[in-house]
């Protein structure tokens, strides 16, 4: 639409595109996942976007009478987006006051004009969610209201000509709306916005966690196909997320080295080390394993990995070696595959995998490091995986579809005795990461139309966080993953922090 202004430029410049009063960024500054922002209309009071790289946040400050009937006005920062989306962030106003119905979200837009057709995902400042919609230009907006207490959490789908609205308190399973049948054209300007509900007004947000999710496409082929992945940190105490590095292929499953310096993760069958100072990785020389799987753990006192290649000569079957930390020829753990490697004891003595063994019967095994017979720890009831022990060594949690309905989070006491259900809920839940500290158990949840013997990839999915001795999960992570995503123990050694993956295509 414009050129930026020129880096020896400080002083913004003004001008009016269509009905959007824009105001150009220096290029020296920066919008981060966005293009460029301005203001919706002509409210009285001019609105401004800020973007922190450090924190990976967003401070939007917005006027306008309303985002309402034939035309909107507020502060909108945006850019254009072809095809399908997810667009996700957490919100919260920062200025207290003013209109009950002052308003804070997303919405896409056919143009730029304050009467443009558009749909609009917004949270009120009286906690209402209403997801409103105008089909066409000066068209009469429509609405849609929610039935959610507090949310702060707001995300905006497309699909096709079908739009998503979900919404969230932060740390609770999103509430969903959808409008069918609404033509934006195919590539509507989409981001983010605020907007006083008063021209006199003018109210401040700030926006965390701010995604912008390109989808697979429906016709891709699980395990042939990738699309780009972002290695996260996930700071528990506060759920702000911060995305440390990005491929455009499959990256997966990190684990977090005990001494604090380093994530593993694996990537086109290699194991990677990510130096957290540098955000730099280097690849693990791991001999002839060079078609490993993302089910890799590094043992406790940091002088080893286990790992999961596939081996050509076994007709490519999973099967457990171990290797050096910084690299080297591996050692053979498993006889017979497939084999897929999850957990460490805490004396580091023995290992714990899940073994495919009877025809596609999926149980827990353990062996001793130095070798001999696996033991078979589960009883073929269900699909059996993710297991792990706890820092103690007195029980190993694990999931399972024993129950014969949902995949649930189970535990039981190392020689296979004693089981206990620790979740029963509408997901589907894997991969139970307990916390160094022994106070929390971290899971991937899937949705419930999923099959429960799949954990696949690229879907909407959630990270959830349990008390240790069980209890109800709360959500600590909304995001577009699956497969990959945290499928081995990935706590901080502090228990303060979660590394994980989540995908988006494109760059």
């Amino acid at each position: 639409m414009y050129a930026r202004t020129a880096s020896w430029l400080v002083a913004a410049m003004m001008l009016v595109t269509g009905g959007l009063t824009m105001q150009t960024v220096a290029a020296a500054e920066s919008l981060g996942v966005f293009t460029d922002h301005g203001d919706l209309g002509s409210p009285k009071n001019a609105g401004s976007t800020t973007y922190d790289a450090a924190k990976q946040e967003y401070i939007v400050t917005g006027s306008g009478e309303n985002m309402w009937a034939d035309h909107d006005e507020g502060q909108f920062v945006w850019k254009r987006i072809k095809g399908d989306f997810i667009v996700t962030a957490r919100g919260k106003f920062l200025t207290d006051g003013g209109q009950p119905h002052k308003k804070f979200g997303w919405t896409a837009r056919t143009s730029l004009d304050p009467n443009s057709a558009n749909v609009s995902a917004p949270v009120h400042g009286n906690q209402l969610a209403a997801f409103l919609y105008r089909g066409t230009t000066g068209g009469k907006t429509e609405e849609k209201k929610f039935d959610v207490q507090d949310p702060d959490v707001v995300q905006l789908e497309r699909r096709g000509n079908t739009y998503i609205m979900s919404v969230a308190k932060f740390g609770e399973p999103f509430v969903a709306q959808e409008v069918s049948d609404l033509d934006l054209s195919d590539e509507p300007y989409v981001g983010l916005f605020v907007c006083a509900h008063n021209k006199d007004d003018i109210h401040k947000v700030q926006f965390q966690d701010v995604r912008i999710t390109l989808p697979a496409d429906a016709k891709f082929v699980p395990y042939k196909d990738y699309i780009g992945s972002n290695l996260e940190i996930l700071d528990v105490g506060s759920g702000r997320r911060e995305i440390i590095y990005h491929v455009s292929d499959s990256l997966q499953a990190p684990n977090w080295t005990p001494d604090n310096k380093a994530l593993i993760y694996n990537r086109n069958g290699q194991l990677y080390r990510f130096d957290l100072a540098s955000k730099e990785p280097k690849l693990i020389d791991t001999g002839s394993a060079t078609h490993n799987n993302n089910d890799h753990v590094i043992s406790p006192d940091g002088q080893w990995i286990g790992i999961s290649n596939h081996v050509k000569e076994e007709g490519n079957k999973s099967i457990v070696f171990v290797v050096p930390i910084d690299g080297g020829q591996p050692r053979r753990i498993t006889a017979q595959g497939n084999s897929y490697f999850h957990s460490w004891s805490p004396d580091g003595r023995e290992l714990i995998y899940t073994g495919e063994r009877n025809n596609k019967v999926f149980d827990i095994y353990r062996i001793w490091l130095e070798g001999g017979d696996e033991t078979r720890l589960t009883d073929g009831q269900g699909l059996n995986d993710g297991a792990e022990y706890s820092p103690d060594g007195k029980y190993i949690f694990f999931n399972s579809t024993r129950g014969g309905g949902k995949m649930q989070i189970y535990r039981m006491k190392p020689d296979g005795t004693d089981i206990q259900q620790l979740t029963d809920d509408e997901f589907n839940n894997w991969f139970p990461h307990i916390s160094p500290d022994k106070k929390w158990i971290s899971i991937i949840s899937f949705p419930k139309d999923i099959d429960p013997k799949d954990h696949p990839f690229y879907k909407h999915v959630y990270l959830r966080l349990m008390p240790y001795p069980g209890g109800e999960p709360k959500v600590i992570a909304y995001l577009y993953g699956g497969q990959g995503t945290i499928n081995v123990p990935s706590w901080s050694p502090d228990s303060k922090k979660i590394a994980f993956v989540s995908n988006t295509a494109g760059d």
